[in-house]
C-alpha cells in the first residue's frame, strides 16, 4: 500500500486554506494522556488563549471535538429545549443549516429571509424578534456562500431589551474580521480553525455567556457512570450526550468529569491558531486579511470580471466572482488545479455554476497568494477563450499592496 502522499496545492477557496507549517508542525507533536498535568494544563492555556481571541471574559471557552458544524451543533441542541422557539434570519446556505439544526433538536424554529448578497438591517431583526418572541436569535457573522458579513454590533443590545439569547456561527470570520464577543453582548459564539485562523478542519473553539452557562445549568446532567451524591440529573437533559455542552464544561472545568477523550493533536493545532494570530496582534491579521481581500478583489475586477453582491457588507476573506457567459465555470476551476495547483471553490443553491468563491485567508492571506492566484486565473481564462487585460490582474493587487504596510503574515 502507497504512503498518505497529498499532491501540494494551493487552497485559495472558501475554506479549508492551506494550514501554517507552525500549525502543521504542532499536529505532529507526541500525545500525552488526557489527566496528564501537562495536557490539562494545555487546556487551560488553550481556554485563555480563546479568550483574547473571541474578545471575552468568558470562563466558559473551550473546545468542541469536531468540525466547525459540530460546534454549531453543540451551542443550538444545548441551549435549546425541545418546543424552544428560536428566529435564524437566513441570508445564505449556512442560515438555513442553522435553522435545520434547531429543527433537528426540537424547536419551533421561525426564518425570516433576505435576497442573497444582501444582509439584514438591525430593525428587520428586531420586528421579527417582537414578532416571535423567541428564546435564542442563531445567525451565521459571515455567510461564504454569499462572502457576506453580517453587522452584529447593534443585536446584543436588541436581545437584551427583549430578553432573547444571541448566538453566532463565527466560523468563516473569526481571525480574519472584527468579532467583539462581550463588546457585542453575543451569548454563544462557535467557530472552527480552516478559514482564517489557519488550521485543519476538526476543532470547534466556543464561548458560552455566564447567562447562557445558567440556561445550560437547567438541563446539566452527569451520567450515572460517574455520577457522585448532589450531583445533577435533569428530567429534561440535552439531547445529545456527545454535544452536551453542560457536560464539555464539566470535562473543561476544575472537576475534569470525564466525557470524551480529548482530541490532543486538534487541542495542540487549535492551541498553534491561536498563538500565532495573538502574536502577531489581533487587530493586525484583520487588517492583513482585509488588505488581501481588498488586492483580490481589485485583481479580478482588473480582469474585467464582474464581483457578486452588496459590497459593503462583504467579508474580508473571501470574493464571489461572477462567471464570464463564455466559459464553463468548472473547466476554469479544473485548469486551475491541474495546471497550477490552485484550487478555488464554487458555490450553492442559486449560485452554483454562477460564481466561483476565491479566499484570501489565514496563512494565504498574503501577498504571492493573491498574486499567483491572480495570474493563474488569468491564463485560466486566456486558455478557455476569455479575453483578459495581459497582466492587469496582478498589476491591480500590487497597486493595492503598495498602498498598505500590510500582507505579510509575522
Amino acid at each position: 500500500m502507497l504512503p498518505v502522499n497529498p499532491p501540494a496545492r494551493l487552497l485559495m477557496g472558501p475554506g479549508p486554506i492551506t494550514a501554517d507549517p507552525r500549525v502543521l508542525r504542532a499536529l505532529s507533536t507526541p500525545l500525552v494522556g488526557q489527566y496528564d498535568p501537562w495536557m490539562t494544563t494545555t487546556m487551560n492555556e488553550t481556554q485563555e488563549l480563546y479568550r483574547r481571541v473571541f474578545g471575552t471574559a468568558n470562563e466558559a471557552t473551550v473546545l468542541v471535538d469536531g468540525t466547525s458544524r459540530a460546534g454549531i451543533e453543540a451551542a443550538l441542541v444545548s441551549l435549546l429545549a425541545p418546543g424552544d422557539s428560536v428566529l435564524v434570519p437566513v441570508f445564505g446556505r449556512f442560515g438555513h443549516l442553522l435553522a435545520e439544526i434547531a429543527g433537528r433538536a426540537g424547536a419551533e424554529v421561525h426564518t425570516i429571509e433576505t435576497d442573497w448578497g444582501q444582509v439584514f438591517t438591525p430593525s428587520a431583526i428586531e420586528d421579527a424578534i417582537v414578532r416571535v418572541r423567541p428564546k435564542v436569535l442563531a445567525i451565521v457573522q459571515g455567510d461564504t456562500s454569499t462572502t457576506m458579513n453580517q453587522p452584529l454590533d447593534e443585536l446584543g443590545a436588541i436581545c437584551d431589551r427583549h430578553g432573547v439569547l444571541f448566538y453566532t456561527d463565527a466560523t468563516a470570520t473569526i481571525g480574519g474580521n472584527p468579532l467583539e464577543v462581550d463588546a457585542w453582548g453575543i451569548d454563544a459564539v462557535s467557530a472552527g480553525l480552516q478559514k482564517c485562523l489557519g488550521g485543519p478542519s476538526g476543532s470547534a473553539p466556543l464561548t458560552v455567556s455566564p447567562h447562557a452557562v445558567e440556561v445550560l445549568d437547567q438541563r446539566r446532567s452527569v451520567e450515572a457512570g460517574i455520577r457522585e451524591p448532589g450531583d445533577d440529573v435533569s428530567d429534561e437533559p440535552i439531547r445529545s450526550n456527545y454535544l452536551d455542552l453542560a457536560m464539555i464544561l464539566d470535562y473543561w472545568g476544575p472537576r475534569r468529569l470525564n466525557h470524551h477523550t480529548e482530541a490532543a493533536s486538534m487541542l495542540y493545532a487549535a492551541n498553534e491558531c491561536a498563538r500565532i494570530l495573538l502574536e502577531e496582534g489581533r487587530d493586525a491579521v484583520i487588517a492583513r486579511h482585509e488588505t488581501a481581500g481588498s488586492a483580490m478583489l481589485a485583481g479580478v475586477r482588473a480582469l474585467g470580471l464582474g464581483v457578486f453582491g452588496d459590497l459593503g457588507h462583504k467579508m474580508h476573506n473571501v470574493v464571489a466572482v461572477e462567471i464570464p457567459s463564455d466559459v464553463v465555470g468548472d473547466q476554469v476551476r479544473a485548469s486551475m488545479l491541474d495546471d497550477h495547483g490552485i484550487e478555488i471553490g464554487t458555490s450553492f443553491g442559486p449560485l452554483h455554476g454562477k460564481v466561483w468563491r476565491i479566499g484570501t485567508m489565514g496563512y494565504n492571506a498574503r501577498k504571492d497568494a493573491v498574486v499567483t492566484t491572480l495570474a493563474a486565473l488569468e491564463h485560466a481564462l486566456r486558455r478557455a477563450g476569455h479575453a483578459v487585460p495581459q497582466g492587469g490582474g496582478v498589476d491591480a493587487a500590487l497597486d493595492v499592496y503598495a498602498g498598505s504596510p500590510v500582507g505579510v503574515p509575522a
